[in-house]
Parts: structure tokens; sequence; C-alpha cells
């Protein structure tokens, strides 16, 4: 059994994910139509999840799709659909943000639907079997993304069985290194900014995130021998060479991107407790930020 929260609701994700996909009819007439014009905004790892969401919409044909940390919508700009994503419900800049909407239908995904986004928001998709103990926030943000790939017509279940792959598959290898470099193309750059989050916030260990064509642009200068570099998704061309040139380790899942972020979300945890922390309880963190 899982010594902590964080490693057992990072376990359940199969299931969860199965049941976002079975929810995502029932819920459909409340996420965006095709067509509209839509913002999604978010703060922390919701605003990760929402990047990837943006890039996926976009990409499918579904209408124009921006992403936005809660605290940067662009205010005066004109959307069909506002959608937030928040676990808790309560975070500050979520709330406001949803209050000030000037007759702009809006969406909230939520693990909490009995909460100040909730009464702020048009319409509410409610994810309780979601919901999490540990601060650290795993299954609700990939849980909130299977339900949005379903409602875009994506088959679930292929992803499901590519996140019980990465669940089994070994992260000690990886753990005796000083740095780690995370990469993304298109909607894995979201993935990448919250692999390296959950990285800093579980084992307060150095990690940044790059879009995977800008890596070279700078970046790769800090890539020597006892550093990570971790793509998900498509790499591109002779960038696995060029960082095993520098002496960096390059690590790369062939599952789909979502599953290949359990495996991060796992790391993270196993380099935290070999550096002797607590995952459930980071330095500094509460489970949503309400400002005064």
């Amino acid at each position: 059994m899982p010594a902590t929260h964080v490693a057992a609701e990072i376990a359940s994700q199969p299931d969860t994910w199965r049941e976002a996909a079975a929810l995502a009819p029932a819920v459909a007439h409340r996420l965006p139509r095709p067509g509209e014009r839509v913002a999604v905004v978010g703060c922390g790892t919701s605003w990760f999840v929402a990047m990837a969401y943006a890039a996926l919409r976009e990409a499918s044909g579904a209408g124009e799709t921006d992403a936005f940390a809660g605290s940067e919508f662009p205010a005066g700009r004109r959307y069909d659909r506002v959608l937030a994503i928040s676990r808790s419900g309560t975070t500050t800049e979520v709330v406001d943000l949803l209050a000030a909407l000037d007759g702009t239908p809006s969406t909230l995904v939520t693990a909490v639907e009995d909460s100040p986004a909730a009464a702020a928001a048009s319409t509410v998709v409610g994810l309780p079997f979601a919901d999490e103990q540990s601060v650290v926030q795993t299954r609700f943000a990939t849980t909130t993304l299977a339900l949005l790939r379903a409602h875009l017509g994506e088959d679930v279940e292929p992803l499901v069985a590519d996140c019980r792959a990465a669940l089994e598959l070994p992260v000690e290898d990886l753990l005796e290194v000083d740095q780690c470099t995370f990469l993304g193309r298109g909607w894995t750059v979201g993935l990448a900014s919250e692999a390296a989050l959950k990285t800093r916030e579980a084992a307060q260990f150095w990690a940044e995130a790059y879009p995977a064509m800008d890596y070279r642009h700078g970046p790769v200068a800090i890539a020597q021998p006892g550093r990570l570099v971790w793509a998900f998704g498509a790499v591109p061309d002779g960038l696995a060479d060029e960082v095993a040139s520098t002496g960096a380790r390059f690590v790369h899942h062939q599952l789909d991107p979502m599953a290949a972020l359990v495996v991060a979300q796992r790391f993270a945890v196993a380099l935290a407790e070999v550096r002797g922390l607590d995952p459930d309880h980071p330095r500094s963190l509460t489970r949503s930020v309400v400002l005064g």
C-alpha cells in the first residue's frame, strides 16, 4: 500500500480517468461547444492543464482557445465561454475572475461543487471522485484533462492502459541527479511545465520546463553529466543526440504524454522521499491559495 496520500492518488489515476470519460457525455452541454471562442483559466497546476487543453482543442478544430493564469486574464477581451479549472474552488484569482465576468457564460471544473468559485460560475462540472488529500495535486489535474479529451472525442481507454504501464515503470535509476529539465511541444508544453512544478513542489528540487524546439536557444547550456532532460510527446529531430553529447541523460517514454506525466509524478514523489521530505506537505504550500 502506498505510504503517502499522493502516492495512492497517483496510483488511482487509471480508475479516475475512466470515470471521467464515462461522465463526459452527461456534462457535454456544460463544456465548450464546437465553434465557441473559449478562454481556459487556472492557477498553478490548473493553468498548465488549461494550456494543454487549449492546444488540444485548437488542434482538433473545435475552435479558438486561449489559456491564461487566473491573474492574467485579459479583461475586456470577448469570449463565448470562460472555462475555469480549480480543484478546491477557493482559489482567489479564479473566484474573483468568475465574479467579474459581465454576462460571459462560464463553466467551472472542480472537485468541490459547494465552493465560492462554483457559486460564481454559470455552471459547474464536479469531479469529487478525483479530489485529493495531498497538497500536491496529481489525479485531479489529469482527470480533468481526461474529461476534456473525452469531450473532444478522444478514446480514453488507450490512455488508461498507458497509465497502468506508467505506474509500473522504474524511476529509481533516475534519482541520482542534481537537476532536471522537462520539454514539450504543442499541448505537451503544459505537461512539461506541470512535471517541473511537481518536482519543485514535492522534492524542493531544481527543475525547469521549456518548449522542446526553444530548448536549444539557451537552456541547453546547463545540460551536463548528472542532469536529466525529459521530453513529453514528439521529440525534435537530433535533440536526443545533442543532449547526449553534453553528458546529460535524455528521458523519453513511448506512452501517451498524459501517461508519461504519471511517470514524472512518481519521479517527483520518489525524489522527495530519498531527500527525506514529506511529499504530501511541501514547504510553504497549502491546498489552495486564498488571499486576504
